[in-house]
């Protein structure tokens, strides 16, 4: 059994009012070179809804759920919150942490699933909060991935079965997860974790009609990213014959504003206008069989120091892609036009896609 003092949850963040909103989004561009008028175009996604993301509500509704789980069963351990990008944030979290007397902490990224931005971030992020805050002396360790823990399956299930009475006779299951770009998704676990959970959900609902497609891509047009693209898909099948599907993010944890916005706005405007019925599934969120999962990880699973791999050499950072991968001049071409001013500009063009690679994975609630 474990012996942890606390448990750390760890999030993304998201603004809470409309006067939020472009801070919190100078914090997730901070460094990175991204024009103001993306900036802007992702504002309007938050003030669509009044500029409140719904990701801090739903944190608080899990550290309540998972407090009570603990107290039911005697687990004497309180639950921190710090977020990767806005307030509670993670150092002024790990502050609070050490003055309380807490030394030994198990962190919980809110992702299922492995990637780049959905778990090496998380730990890099937790190291350089423990830097700032200046408490490498704690010990945090992370918790792994639970895309395959039959809890989770289990609890994106009964949301699947709960829309599948909403809608009886749906023709398709679609699940859907953040898109991220070829080369990130190359080197880390996340299309094979996505395609297992899936099949399992669908398996345990006896849909035996399902497909795996993707959502929320941001990066530029010549960037490679995982695709069908949800709304792409959508239009095909309908010109396929199907008219009724459940959509499922499975890739989701709660219902964030990539939720609420490309599915819940966006795509559901698309079904309306084309006549296709559409239920949208809901997350695990604060399901007991997740809280009940949480708990049982806590004590009993196997964490590693937030520096270590979950698999040897997972989930790299994006590098910056080579100019024949993403579709610009090789070299050699290059220097057959005698182009040296082109090979210079394809080299500021590729450090640019490396840099929106890691801001385009996560630019929203995630």
């Amino acid at each position: 059994m474990n012996s942890f003092d606390a448990l750390l949850l760890v999030s993304f963040g998201g603004p809470e009012r409309r006067e939020d909103v472009l801070p919190f989004l100078d914090n997730v561009l901070r460094g990175k070179n991204i024009p103001r008028e993306r900036m802007l175009e992702v504002a309007e996604h938050y003030y669509h809804f009044d500029g409140r993301s719904p990701i801090n509500d739903q944190n608080k509704q899990l550290i309540s759920s998972l407090e009570q789980e603990f107290k039911n069963h005697g687990v004497k351990m309180p639950v921190y919150w710090g977020n990767r990008i806005w307030h509670p944030l993670l150092p002024d979290t790990l502050k609070q942490m050490q003055a309380d007397g807490i030394r030994h902490a198990a962190a919980l990224a809110t992702s299922a699933f492995g990637s780049y931005s959905g778990c090496r971030q998380y730990r890099e992020d937790i190291a350089r909060a423990q830097q700032t805050a200046g408490v490498q002396d704690m010990v945090i360790e992370k918790l792994p991935n639970f895309c395959d823990r039959p809890e989770f399956v289990e609890a994106m299930a009964d949301r699947v079965c709960a829309a599948m009475e909403q809608l009886p006779g749906a023709e398709q299951l679609i699940f859907t997860a953040h898109s991220i770009s070829l080369s990130m998704a190359e080197f880390s676990p996340y299309v094979r974790q996505l395609k297992e959970a899936s099949a399992a959900v669908a398996a345990w609902c006896g849909m035996g009609s399902w497909n795996l497609v993707y959502q929320s891509r941001s990066g530029p047009l010549s960037q490679p990213w995982l695709a069908p693209d949800i709304c792409e898909y959508l239009r095909e099948q309908h010109a396929a014959g199907v008219r009724s599907v459940i959509i499922c993010p499975i890739g989701f944890i709660s219902d964030h504003m990539e939720v609420l916005y490309d599915l819940d706005t966006e795509a559901r405007a698309l079904c309306d206008q084309i006549g296709m019925k559409m239920v949208r599934a809901g997350t695990a969120g604060s399901h007991p069989k997740l809280i009940g999962m949480v708990r049982d990880m806590v004590l009993n699973a196997v964490a590693s120091p937030v520096l270590s791999y979950c698999e040897p050499g997972c989930c790299p950072a994006p590098q910056r892609p080579a100019a024949k991968a993403v579709g610009y001049c090789s070299l050699t071409t290059v220097n057959r036009i005698g182009g040296l001013t082109l090979c210079r500009r394809a080299r500021h063009r590729h450090a640019g896609e490396a840099l929106r690679q890691r801001f385009f994975a996560g630019v929203l609630d995630h």
